[in-house]
């Protein structure tokens, strides 16, 4: 039970009131009967408020949640009291959120419930805990707050971007890929065989449409074609502490770690296998290259498991594991950070033996917060002597790209919002090359 400022004013006034009557002895007498009235109040409220259980709660929200994301969690209340009430609700979210404003005001009817809705974006991957639900309800004399204690705590996984895997999932089907910024791109010639006659389905191309099945069935049949230039895509995820920089409160480690979910359900979309490789200073999960049923909830949870390093990346580790592995010339998009040409060229020989055995696309990030500096104007002799120092890092970045084209290995500096699109964009020219 909790005192409102309602019945603290009230004291206040009956204390005044019953310290006048020192000097006007009727004041006194009203003020006792004042005091009176007051408790009589205050114990009816007590009785309305706890005759029954008066108030249910319950959190709804999805079992797991989506890393970088808004995830909407809804809180129901109902209300048994024969009256209307205030309402006070307090959702205990767990403290890596650092929110202090999940706090509900409402106002409840007799026997009414609603709902509240919030959203919260995880930008770590793990396991999150949810207390209880607070409640804390005014009967209409609104002089005591009763607390209820609601909800089931509950534990909450944050997976890798699930959210956006399964909105790139509805264009795909809707073939509105490029409401995202995803280029179509035609492939020059017909590589490919036919396989079978399935169902038409949503999304799919009505060109290949079999007439004659369907004139036999009734209904709308197409045909299925096997790829003839199908490959391997693995994305191979640096874990090192190159990759520890954070933009809008996500590591490079986890925008990777989404682009590359991304990227491997829209390669075996695209009749191609997804694999996945991670390493730091040792080489560490190997998911092989697969187009199988259930390969993306493997991928995910592999994903999942990725924990932070703070090493030094070992490339000469990296190579002799992928020609360990991957036997099969593949498409291999690396995930890395060059902060200026000299890292990159300590690591110049690795990625020369792995463009030889297959085709590696190396993708680093621009640095924002450098992009976001050069763009103001410098005042004063030492922010110009900042902006010349700043424009050479970002030349160096620039140099990086050129430098690995030279040698023939392809390159992809990107900001880490853009870095999704751009990434199938890229592998989707490569494939429209091969």
């Amino acid at each position: 039970m909790y005192l409102t400022p309602r019945f603290f004013a009230l004291w206040i006034a009956l204390v005044l009131l019953i310290g006048l009557g020192y000097a006007v002895p009727l004041m006194f007498v009203v003020g006792r009967w004042m005091l009176g009235a007051f408790c009589l109040l205050l114990l009816l409220d007590m009785a309305l408020l706890y005759h029954r259980t008066g108030i249910q709660a319950w959190r709804m929200m999805s079992e797991r949640f989506s890393n970088g994301d808004d995830n909407e969690v809804d809180i129901r209340v109902e209300s048994q009291y024969p009256f209307s009430v205030r309402l006070q609700i307090i959702d205990e979210i767990p403290p890596i959120f650092q929110r202090r404003d999940v706090l509900f005001k409402l106002r409840l009817l007799r026997r009414e419930g609603k709902k509240v809705r919030y959203a919260l974006r995880p930008t770590v991957r793990g396991t999150y805990f949810f207390g209880h639900i607070r409640v804390f309800a005014q009967s209409p004399l609104g002089l005591l707050q009763r607390r209820f204690t609601l909800g089931t705590p509950c534990d909450v996984k944050v997976y890798p971007s699930y959210l956006m895997l399964t909105h790139y999932e509805l264009l795909a089907i809707s073939n509105r890929l490029t409401d995202l910024g995803i280029k179509r791109i035609r492939r020059i010639g017909n590589h490919t065989e036919f396989e079978q006659i399935k169902d038409y389905v949503v999304g799919d191309d009505f060109r290949r449409i079999n007439w004659r099945a369907t004139a036999r069935t009734s209904h709308l049949m197409t045909n299925v074609y096997q790829d003839e230039r199908s490959q391997q895509v693995v994305c191979v995820i640096d874990k090192g502490r190159v990759m520890q920089q954070a933009f809008q409160g996500m590591t490079y480690l986890d925008y990777a770690i989404n682009a590359s979910l991304v990227l491997s359900y829209i390669a075996m979309r695209k009749e191609d296998k997804a694999g996945i490789m991670t390493f730091s200073d040792r080489f560490e999960d190997f998911v092989p290259p697969s187009a199988r049923r259930g390969h993306m909830q493997q991928i995910l949870e592999t994903l999942y498991r990725q924990q932070t390093q703070f090493a030094e990346s070992d490339f000469s580790a990296l190579t002799a594991h992928v020609n360990q592995h991957l036997s099969k010339r593949s498409l291999v998009v690396l995930y890395t950070n060059f902060a200026n040409k000299v890292s990159m060229e300590r690591q110049l020989p690795y990625l020369i033996q792995l463009n030889r055995r297959h085709r590696l696309l190396v993708v680093f990030f621009v640095d924002n917060e450098l992009k976001e500096y050069i763009a103001t104007r410098p005042d004063t002799d030492e922010e110009y002597y900042r902006h010349v120092i700043a424009e050479q890092f970002a030349y160096e970045q620039r140099l990086v790209v050129s430098t690995l084209k030279n040698h023939g290995i392809l390159a992809l500096l990107t900001t880490p919002e853009n870095l999704s699109v751009d990434v199938i964009n890229k592998y989707l020219e490569i494939k429209s090359q091969t």
